[in-house]
């Protein structure tokens, strides 16, 4: 099993609005990055993920499962974009604010941290267990 995290803007789709999606959940669509489409290619049924509202609170408040390896991206024409179907497994008790996550030493290396940017990015298992644990959830 592999560990990832998933960035949505909160105000475009949120985590309350995976959840209403239930256990069809939702494909992860629109992601233009390479490295993000291949973090996807790489993911497997049953990897489990953050989900990460960027822009709109910076801060982990779920974990998701990917439920459908990567397939064509349905929001595009362009073959060259694939994605993963994902959903909503549990909200975190205590969400975990990027500052909180920059403050902790054991995460200084976490993509997350170093860059900012990316959209879907591996997080480790050390990364997985900190992270879980600063938000009271169990991983």
């Amino acid at each position: 099993m592999a560990y990832w995290l998933f960035k949505s803007e909160p105000d475009v789709f949120g985590w309350d609005a995976l959840v209403a999606k239930g256990d069809a959940g939702e494909e992860w669509d629109g992601v233009r990055n390479y490295q993000a489409r291949n973090f996807m290619r790489d993911m497997a049924v049953g990897d489990l993920g953050f989900f990460y509202h960027s822009r709109t609170g910076l801060e982990v408040v779920g974990i998701v499962e990917v439920i459908a390896e990567a397939h064509p991206d349905s929001t595009t024409d362009d073959d060259r974009w694939d994605c993963v179907d994902v959903k909503a497994v549990r909200p975190f008790t205590n969400a975990v604010a990027l500052d909180q996550i920059k403050q902790t030493e054991a995460l200084s290396e976490m993509v997350l941290v170093n860059n900012s940017r990316l959209s879907v990015q591996p997080v480790t298992w050390n990364e997985w267990q900190a992270v879980c644990a600063m938000g009271d959830t169990n991983p």
